[in-house]
This record gives structure tokens, C-alpha cells and sequence, in this order.
């Protein structure tokens, strides 16, 4: 008896796990992206155990020293160790390319669900997208940071309001193409309210789209925080981040090109990671628009 319980109960398990196995076995694509995007997680949350020494610590006396068992990816012009730098880098990235993302889903999904339901709304709202869209996203996070001081929190400012509009319209168009259901029309024809409408009907037909566009914003927003710290309008400079650390190596390029190579190399494979699992998604989640693509 309690043995058939048992089978009974691991049944549910089983049935998931085969699941996920064949998920595996036809996207390889993304289980090598969220492989490499858990590496790189793992690197960032574990950056003050894997670090061989203080990544502000100044050594004059090793200034320009290749690679090597001392400095495993070499020192900068200060005598700081690149490779302690570049691992706690990887924090200020992805801290950026998660906040920007979650933040501009936030706000352009409320947005969109309310210009895409309501007309006389969307005429306003719409435009102002437009102008916004407009406007060139570097040229836009870069003016709104010359505007107040530089840290880690006006540049996740800077890179959400430049994709709120990107989310705006893709919510905007789903609500378009479900606000004449059937199923909308008999919801508001029993006398639901229209939070209960936008929440219960059309909201999770949004979601599949925006978990998608979710980790294309997501590697965005981490190439754009290189940029921007690249050109100095980043992250303050005492802050290891990888377009700090890229930004500060340009002048001694042919004599130490391991000062970019390595956070240059670490930036390329997290946002080749992240729109690996993108693409993965966008297959699962959305098989249409796969065939299309």
C-alpha cells in the first residue's frame, strides 16, 4: 500500500523532469546559455571568496604585469589586480542588466495595459513614446546623466527610461489584438470591473512576450553600462565595473592588452548568455512567432 502511495506521488515528479528533459534536448541552445548565465551569477554572488586580493588595492611596484600564478589575469597601470577587479565587475553588470529590466517591464507593462484598453489614453500616451523612442538610448541615458552625479543608481535610471517605451508597445499591441475577444466582451458584459478585466484576461497573455523582451533588455541595459562607463558617464570610477576597468586600459593598449581583453571577454560571454536563454524562450514560449523568425 504505502508503496503504491509512493509510485503515485513520485508520478508528478517524474512527469516534470521528463518534461525538462526534452526541453533540454530541443533548445541546447538555451540550456548553454543558462549554464554560462549561472556561471557568470555564481562569479558575481561569490566575488569576495573567489578574489585573490582587494580589488581598490594599490601595488605601483606591479604595474603592467602580464598574467601570471601572482595575477592571474595581470595588473593595471596602479598595480591593482585585474582579475579581482574584473570578478567583482560582474556584480555592477548584472545588478544593472536585472534592475533595468524588471523595472521598465514594470512600468511599461502598467502603461501599456492602460493605453492599450483605453483609447482616448492611448492618443496621449502613445505619443509620447514615439518622442521618446525618438531619441537615441545612449544619447538620452548620457544627457540624464550629465544632469545629476554619477552612481550605480542614476545609471539604472538613465537605461529604464529609454525601454519603457519598447515594452509599451508590445504590451499595447497584445491588448489591442485580445480587447475584441470574446471572452474580454463577456467579462465586461457580466459587469466585471476593468482592473479585473486588464489582471484576469489580458495581463497573463502579456507575460509570455515580456519574459521574452525581458533578457533582450536584460543584455541591453549590461552593454550599455560598458558604454557608459567606457565614455566616463558610467559608474564612478572608484567602482570595478567592466567598462571602468576597459576605459582605464585604452591608453595602454599595446603595452597591456590584457587590461580590456579579459573584462572585454567576460562582458561578450554574459550577454551572449543572456540572449541565448532569449532565444530559448522566445522558442517556447512563442512557437508562432519561431516559424516566423
Amino acid at each position: 500500500m504505502l508503496t503504491a502511495e509512493r509510485e503515485t506521488a513520485s508520478q508528478p515528479l517524474r512527469r516534470r523532469q521528463a518534461q525538462l528533459w526534452r526541453l533540454c534536448r530541443r533548445h541546447p541552445t538555451m540550456l548553454c546559455g543558462l549554464t554560462l548565465l549561472a556561471a557568470m551569477v555564481f562569479v558575481a554572488l561569490a566575488a569576495p571568496y573567489l578574489a585573490t586580493s582587494d580589488p581598490l588595492e594599490l601595488n605601483p611596484i606591479d604595474r603592467l604585469r602580464p598574467p601570471s600564478a601572482n595575477h592571474w589575469f595581470g595588473t593595471d597601470m596602479l598595480g591593482r589586480d585585474i582579475y579581482s577587479r574584473t570578478v567583482y565587475g560582474s556584480r555592477i553588470s548584472l545588478i544593472v542588466g536585472l534592475c533595468v529590466a524588471l523595472l521598465s517591464l514594470a512600468a511599461g507593462l502598467v502603461i501599456g495595459l492602460i493605453s492599450g484598453y483605453n483609447r482616448h489614453v492611448d492618443a496621449v500616451v502613445m505619443r509620447i513614446m514615439d518622442g521618446l523612442m525618438a531619441i537615441p538610448a545612449i544619447l538620452l541615458a548620457i544627457a540624464l546623466i550629465a544632469l545629476v552625479s554619477a552612481s550605480v543608481h542614476n545609471v539604472i535610471i538613465a537605461l529604464t527610461i529609454p525601454e519603457i517605451p519598447r515594452v509599451v508597445r508590445l504590451v499595447r499591441s497584445v491588448v489591442l489584438s485580445l480587447r475584441e475577444q470574446a471572452f474580454v466582451e463577456a467579462s465586461i458584459a457580466t459587469g466585471a470591473s476593468v482592473l479585473r478585466v486588464l489582471g484576469r484576461h489580458i495581463m497573463p497573455n502579456t507575460l509570455a512576450p515580456l519574459i521574452v523582451q525581458g533578457t533582450y533588455i536584460c543584455a541591453s541595459a549590461v552593454i550599455f553600462e560598458a558604454y557608459l562607463s567606457f565614455l566616463g558617464a558610467g559608474t564612478p570610477p572608484e567602482i570595478p565595473s567592466w567598462g571602468n576597468i576597459m576605459a582605464e586600459g585604452r591608453t595602454y593598449m599595446q603595452l597591456a592588452f590584457w587590461i580590456i581583453l579579459f573584462p572585454g571577454l567576460f562582458l561578450a560571454l554574459t550577454v551572449l548568455a543572456i540572449n541565448l536563454v532569449g532565444d530559448g524562450l522566445r522558442d517556447t514560449l512563442d512557437p508562432k512567432l519561431a516559424r516566423r523568425m
